[in-house]
């Protein structure tokens, strides 16, 4: 059963002023009553496990989000066990070029990124996300212990001199490398249930009409991202040591062992879980759906014909129902009957409306999606080259740098959560200290700053690989510390905080509480297709500058190859992106859905 939105904000005003009324007498009545939990306490929209109404007092917040982020930190461990050292594992057991496995490990990052879409299409529309996180667990376990197995079916060894792509594998040697990738998918279809569901349901557990729950939230996205990179800075810290020398097949076991642990944590929270209520109403999706076909079909219909149906319904002129008006047709039925069924409530239109707003802050996103796909590929092959000796004498994994970026994380938000939203929160009134809108912007200027410095720091690198005489030996150490890709990667952490954080709760936040899987989901899909932009200007940049016995930006050579010139194109497409987006945020306009301030 439909509601128009008026009607729903005025049914939550009378049940939460029935509440305090209630309170209020009981504290007169019975002194005693007001230092006990009220006995109707219960929130609206939730059940408990066994489908009962579920208590405020008993249920969901930090309790239950500590379970939900811990298996978040497990699946952090064994996603990123992968990711982190792909290009690795491609260039090394496998042989690929550089440009190669880069463009491979972008086109599997944005498959992971875009398959979440499908998982939450199933959570929201069919399974609902409890039982999509435990299925979705599942096949990730499966996925990573196949991964494990083909490792054990031996490295493709190349002889010197040839070139990968012209080696005749044999069919023992196939078999390995259609075992690898089909692992590798099945992760990443895993990944897609796995990552918006668990989120999702941990943003649940806080009730946003409860004002405090409702800032709780907000600190909820902050303490997940976190989560996160504690499990991030983990398996960076221990698992790429691991595989770069002792064993890739122990390597790739042990992030299915901790998933199976991850899950079983899960399980344990879930007598504590808040469940949304899921009732016989169609799909979302389809209801969405039918305001855009209806108002095609009635395209033709006059705005004041529209204008005349929403003075009969009582709706005020605001911003919003100015914006997008075209989608108020849908309030009509192609025929002009009235039927039910046969024409969109108010709030299904303002629905469609919040969700096509979305699209320009997702499609202005797109660039620092790009940016962020370079941490994992080349930035990892440029600290291959450098000094990455410690006065210990222990040499640091070169996709073990990436933990920098966890580490500025993990430093950061506290600082964040603790002191900068506190502040902003004084100065400017909002409850998050600043729009989730600004703090998207400020990690699309820190990126843009970071990518500078790499440009600059690859310069460098060049600069000095030529006076020693290395720009034809390769496999010769560049006599430049590593450390000086910390800045470079550090700043990419700070930009996380802003950008990634800001992105997650924008996404969420929204959207209507049915879709809002399908929102985190379209939050990823911004990396995922970002990460497929990435591979496409690799291969086409590779293709333009390879020519002509010319070494290529990308050349497997790192000392004759231009990263820089690279590195400076993405700045530059990041300026323009930051620049097109504050274009856009001019024009968005905030859904409040049921929030209490």
């Amino acid at each position: 059963m439909n509601y128009d939105l008026l009607q729903s904000d005025h049914w939550l005003s009378l049940n939460y002023s029935k509440t305090f009324i209630r309170a209020i007498s009981m504290s007169i009545s019975d002194p005693s009553a007001a230092q006990t939990p009220l006995l109707d306490d219960t929130i609206d929209g939730c059940l408990d496990y066994k489908g009962r109404p579920v208590r405020r007092s008993s249920s969901g917040c930090w309790i239950s989000a500590s379970f939900i982020i811990v298996v978040e930190i497990a699946e952090r461990f064994a996603y990123y066990g992968i990711s982190s050292n792909l290009i690795t594992y491609l260039t090394g057991p496998l042989g690929e070029s550089t440009a190669t496995a880069a463009a491979q490990v972008n086109a599997w990052n944005g498959a992971a990124s875009l398959l979440p879409l499908l998982g939450a299409f199933i959570a929201d529309s069919f399974l609902g996300r409890y039982r999509t996180i435990i299925l979705a667990s599942l096949v990730y376990i499966l996925g990573l212990g196949l991964l494990a197995l083909s490792a054990t079916l031996g490295s493709i060894s190349i002889s010197g001199g040839q070139n990968a792509d012209d080696i005749a594998l044999s069919s023992s040697l196939q078999f390995q490398v259609i075992l690898f990738f089909s692992s590798l998918y099945l992760v990443a279809f895993a990944q897609g249930g796995h990552k918006p569901c668990v989120q999702a349901f941990g943003a649940d557990q806080f009730d946003t009409q409860d004002p405090e729950e409702c800032k709780a939230k907000s600190s909820f996205f902050n303490w997940w991202y976190f989560g996160m990179c504690v499990g991030t800075l983990t398996t960076l810290s221990i698992l790429n040591y691991i595989q770069d020398n002792l064993s890739w097949v122990l390597g790739f076991a042990i992030p299915g062992i901790v998933m199976a642990v991850g899950l079983v944590v899960f399980l344990l929270g879930t007598m504590t879980y808040r469940y949304s209520v899921k009732g016989d109403e169609e799909s979302p999706i389809v209801t969405v759906g039918r305001v855009f076909i209806l108002a095609v079909r009635n395209r033709k219909t006059s705005y004041s014909a529209i204008a005349a149906e929403e003075e009969a319904r009582g709706i005020l002129a605001t911003e919003s129902s100015k914006q997008f008006k075209f989608l108020n047709k849908a309030l009509l039925a192609p025929d002009g009957s009235k039927e039910q069924g046969e024409v969109c409530s108010i709030r299904d239109v303002e629905e469609a409306k919040a969700v096509i707003r979305l699209a320009p802050i997702w499609a202005t996103s797109l660039i620092y999606a790009i940016a962020f796909a370079q941490s994992s590929t080349f930035f990892t092959k440029q600290g291959a080259t450098m000094d990455r000796s410690t006065a210990m004498g222990f040499e640091i994994p070169a996709a073990s740098l990436q933990s920098f970026i966890s580490l500025s994380v993990v430093l950061f938000i506290p600082i964040y959560d603790r002191v900068f939203v506190p502040l902003a929160r004084a100065l400017t009134g909002e409850p998050a200290g600043i729009t989730l809108l600004q703090r998207i912007g400020s990690g699309m200027v820190i990126s843009t700053i970071s990518l500078v410095i790499a440009a600059v720091v690859e310069m460098r690198r060049l600069k000095i690989a030529e006076e020693y005489g290395l720009l034809d030996k390769p496999n010769v150490m560049v006599p430049m510390s590593v450390w000086w890709l910390v800045p470079q990667y550090a700043l990419y952490g700070l930009a996380d905080v802003f950008t990634m954080v800001g992105l997650q709760e924008f996404f969420y936040d929204q959207m209507p509480n049915e879709l809002r899987s399908v929102g985190l989901a379209l939050y990823l899909s911004i990396f995922g297709v970002g990460s497929f932009l990435s591979s496409f200007l690799i291969s086409a940049i590779e293709n333009l500058t390879s020519g002509d016995g010319r070494d290529s930006w990308f050349a497997n050579n790192l000392n004759r190859a231009h990263l820089d010139y690279f590195f400076w194109l993405l700045a530059v497409l990041s300026a323009v992106g930051l620049t097109l987006y504050v274009c856009c945020t001019k024009y968005y306009i905030y859904a409040r859905w049921g929030r209490t301030f």
